[in-house]
């Protein structure tokens, strides 16, 4: 059997499904392309997430981009600006809350971004600047506990405002416009 993979820059406010069966109209990804029957998203990203989205209609492929193996890399706007001693404390690994549990997070890359690239694109407008200063962080991380980036940079005193995946493996956003498919020949890890 031929499976077939795409590549998604996912806008904010859709839901990584195609199903939703609870009353409130929400923005599905089937809104976006035709996807074939039996298409899945490999991970998710929330309704106010952006960014990278694969998917793919090999269950196989899923798995495996889900591992602790493969590098999912954020780029997320936080509240304040954002200090080397908190961008530190996230490579370090934080403690977090998950269902009602403590979990440190494992250690991970994280850096401060001065610059952003064009292709993340204008997203939604979070707030203006009389509601003070912001700042963008880039953390790369191999597990995806749910809302992970949102609360580890709550952790350490800096809550996302906005969080774009730039990075899966080597799939890279990079060139897809917001709301853009790509149908591609197999997922690079």
């Amino acid at each position: 059997m031929s499976h077939q993979h795409f590549i998604l820059h996912k806008p904010h406010g859709y839901l990584s499904q195609f199903i939703y069966e609870l009353k409130r109209k929400k923005k599905l990804l089937g809104e976006l392309y035709p996807f074939p029957e039996g298409t899945m998203a490999i991970g998710r990203l929330d309704e106010d997430s952006e960014g990278l989205l694969l998917l793919t209609t090999d269950g196989r492929v899923s798995e495996h981009v889900r591992s602790k193996t493969v590098e999912k890399e954020y780029y997320a706007q936080v509240d304040g600006v954002i200090t080397q001693e908190a961008v530190d404390q996230l490579q370090n690994g934080v403690e977090i809350g998950i269902n009602g549990t403590k979990y440190l997070t494992r250690n991970c890359n994280s850096k401060l971004i001065t610059s952003l690239p064009d292709y993340i694109g204008s997203g939604k407008r979070i707030r203006d600047k009389r509601h003070g200063p912001t700042s963008w962080v880039s953390i790369t991380v191999v597990e995806g506990k749910f809302r992970q980036v949102r609360k580890m940079t709550a952790a350490v005193g800096f809550p996302t405002l906005r969080l774009v995946r730039v990075r899966v493996g080597k799939m890279h956003l990079e060139g897809i416009s917001v709301g853009a498919v790509q149908e591609v020949q197999e997922i690079v890890l």
